[in-house]
């Protein structure tokens, strides 16, 4: 029983605390995870990130097949080594990317043909070539390729969609080789029912865990919610159920609410870079000019090294005067944020108290103390 991959602890409401584990990693869940697209959560160190606290990143499948390549990662030890990141590292299988890139693909039963946006060289993903790039590269958790199907789309587009993706999926557990750990995608678009549909057939496969693909790509939160509500029931309760691309602050806890077990999101460190930092007031957009003589930080308690060490004058003068300091201090704060914000959605849970929990932080989130 110990040994097992995934185990769930309790349940407060939709709500679940449970445990990941690995070779490499263990960790409570829910969980965020930073995204290091190309071998790095940009603009940081790994000591950085592992100082926050996390036991596991992302990296992106389709960057690092095109750019340095499987074979190089493969020569150089697999990725953990490459990159000297010893924790946890889920690799996607480059669906979003194709998806992102829709203009340069052409997607066929066989896979998804698209063109490199780096020199416009044809490359095929297929089922078996996805899996083979990610046991090269030797991430603890692998994805298998799927469509990512844009939010407007019809339904009987997403029907005969989710049946290739289910298909897919299930030539890339028979390609797997290592006891690397693969999830199923649940694709479906806006449709509960085909969601219903994609989840209960992907149930049937020996997945170690399952995602939920194709939300916050442009619908409205309500709908993604909606949508989340309608999809997560139909997800074993046993595996672990992981949000694909969402990092918001709001959308972490409402997909908590909706029995999320990760997450991952470019969000914290990607606003960073403009200058924009979480706070449990909102978002301070540290260019402004009221804070050009403030002397306090960030967040009073916040432990990043930000907060301890500097205040918004001399955050605001690095962005002002393009220090690259300026970026990083504040990716370490955001994902900072995010840590605590995920550490206290578990211990709320674990004490059941996780509804009243989300009805205080979404009310300070939202409030205007902090804004602008």
């Amino acid at each position: 029983m110990e040994d097992k991959f995934f185990t769930l602890k309790k349940k407060d409401g939709e709500a679940r605390l449970g445990r990941l584990k690995t070779a490499r990693f263990e960790a409570e869940t829910p969980i965020f995870m930073p995204v290091g697209t190309q071998a790095t959560v940009k603009g940081l160190y790994p000591w950085d990130v592992a100082a926050i606290g996390f036991p596991i990143i992302l990296s992106n499948t389709y960057h690092l097949y095109l750019r340095p390549g499987h074979k190089l990662i493969r020569q150089m030890g697999g990725l953990h080594k490459f990159m000297k990141w010893d924790r946890g590292i889920l690799t996607d299988s480059g669906g979003f990317q194709a998806f992102s890139l829709r203009e340069r693909i052409a997607i066929t039963d066989e896979g998804i043909r698209f063109r490199s946006h780096l020199d416009g060289s044809e490359h095929m993903f297929s089922p078996e070539s996805v899996i083979e790039f990610q046991e090269s590269f030797g991430s603890d958790i692998m994805m298998p390729i799927d469509e990512c199907i844009p939010p407007d789309a019809t339904h009987s587009y997403v029907e005969n969609s989710i049946k290739r993706t289910n298909k897919w999926a299930f030539r890339c557990l028979n390609a797997k080789t290592t006891d690397q750990h693969l999830f199923g995608i649940v694709q479906g678009g806006m449709y509960p029912d085909l969601r219903k549909v994609c989840a209960e057939t992907l149930a049937e496969g020996a997945f170690s865990g399952f995602s939920v693909g194709g939300l916050s790509i442009g619908e409205e939160k309500p709908l993604m919610y909606s949508v989340l509500e309608e999809t997560t029931p139909h997800i074993p309760q046993d595996k672990p159920r992981y949000l694909m691309g969402v990092g918001a602050p709001e959308d972490l806890v409402e997909g908590v609410a909706r029995g999320i077990d990760m997450f991952d999101c470019v969000l914290p460190t990607r606003t960073a870079r403009s200058g924009t930092f979480m706070v449990p007031d909102g978002k301070l957009v540290i260019k402004n000019a009221r804070h050009k003589y403030s002397d306090i930080p960030i967040e009073e308690g916040c432990p990043c090294y930000a907060c301890r060490n500097f205040s918004r004058a001399y955050l605001r003068h690095l962005f002002m005067a393009d220090e690259m300091l300026g970026p990083e201090l504040a990716s370490i704060h955001n994902l900072t944020f995010l840590y605590r914000l995920m550490e206290s959605i578990r211990d709320a849970i674990r004490n059941d108290r996780f509804d009243e929990f989300r009805k205080s932080f979404l009310e300070r989130y939202f409030s205007d103390a902090e804004r602008k």
